[in-house]
């Protein structure tokens, strides 16, 4: 499927990731919001078109959800995927996305993403071309948890790490990526319209500006 699809166009995809079944009762704690077929598509269409950064690679997507970029990634031609999640409810309904999808190139692992800096998983680090995710913005119970994800990233990757991050954080973002050693680029702003998801959103969508950000390691990168 992926080697039938890898040139296909934004519009394209972002028709097929319409299908992808989202979760029925997401997790306050876990912030789950699902990244739309929009965002994603133009997430996926950037890193491949003017990066090359999806083709024939292997891929991580970190805080994997219901698959929706792991199976955009795997429409543009990645060779292999790992979808990461700390929440087996949401690794159920991303396989039954995989399964409809009829995709058997991508894997999912249980896994609290601030342990793969552990010792316990040297065996994935720099095992990756390139990793993606949406994160948790870091905000209600899980303050700091969108950097413990970038850092989680940049151990995994040997090229490069896309993520999308509050606008309201850049400077914030910028200066861990640069205490790093690591380049990073906003791609673009974009808008993240959440719907009314949870119990104390007041209002009928709540409209937040994101970051689409590219880290890439320079040749010397520091300790992370």
């Amino acid at each position: 499927m992926a080697s039938s699809m890898k040139m296909m166009k934004r519009k394209e995809l972002e028709g097929h990731l319409q299908d992808v079944d989202v979760f029925e009762k997401p997790k306050v704690k876990l912030e789950q919001y699902p990244t739309t077929p929009h965002i994603a598509a133009c997430m996926l269409h950037t890193m491949c078109s003017t990066f090359d950064d999806l083709t024939d690679k292997c891929v991580v997507d970190l805080g994997v959800g219901c698959g929706v970029l792991s199976i955009g990634a795997t429409m543009l031609g990645a060779r292999y995927v790992l979808g990461i999640d700390v929440d087996e409810d949401a690794l159920d309904i991303c396989s039954s996305n995989l399964e409809n999808f009829e995709m058997n190139t991508v894997n999912l692992l249980v896994a609290d993403v601030r342990h793969l800096v552990s010792p316990q998983c040297l065996h994935l680090h720099k095992k990756f071309d390139t990793v993606v995710m949406n994160p948790p913005f870091g905000t209600k119970h899980n303050q700091g948890i969108d950097v413990e994800f970038l850092k989680a990233g940049l151990l995994l990757s040997r090229h490069a790490v896309y993520s999308l991050h509050k606008t309201s954080t850049r400077e914030h973002i910028l200066k861990k990526a640069s205490d790093w050693g690591v380049e990073a680029k906003v791609l673009a702003e974009l808008r993240f319209d959440l719907a009314n998801t949870f119990k104390f959103h007041k209002k009928t969508a709540v409209d937040i500006q994101v970051d689409f950000i590219r880290f890439s390691h320079k040749i010397a990168a520091h300790t992370l």
